[in-house]
């Protein structure tokens, strides 16, 4: 999983020591706060899970991976894949919503 894949090359940066050497550097997405629904799903987490793998089985879609850690600050590190064992995690059902606010703030 290429955790730069969603991320825009901004270029290089303007001083003339990395345009030279062809510097490329990223502007880091932003990640919307996404609300409590009525419509969320919790689940308990088990050895191996990581919210790739609940991103696919949930979403169909392993690189939806951070809308579940953005959704659930207190339960792992923020950009870490892996959840503790026996934790009840919030997965939101809205991610059309979720998608397009990303969109918003990341144009």
């Amino acid at each position: 999983m290429d955790r730069y894949a969603i991320s825009k090359t901004q270029g290089t940066r303007n001083s003339t020591y990395t345009r030279s050497k062809g510097i490329s550097f990223y502007n880091l997405p932003k990640y919307p706060v996404i609300p409590l629904s009525d419509n969320d799903v919790y689940a308990i987490t088990e050895w191996g899970d990581r919210f790739d793998n609940i991103a696919f089985q949930f979403y169909g879609d392993t690189t939806l991976w951070w809308i579940i850690s953005t959704a659930n600050p207190n339960i792992a590190v923020f950009n870490s894949i892996f959840i503790p064992v026996g934790s009840q995690i919030r997965i939101p059902q809205n991610i059309g919503a979720i998608l397009d606010n990303y969109n918003a703030i990341n144009r």
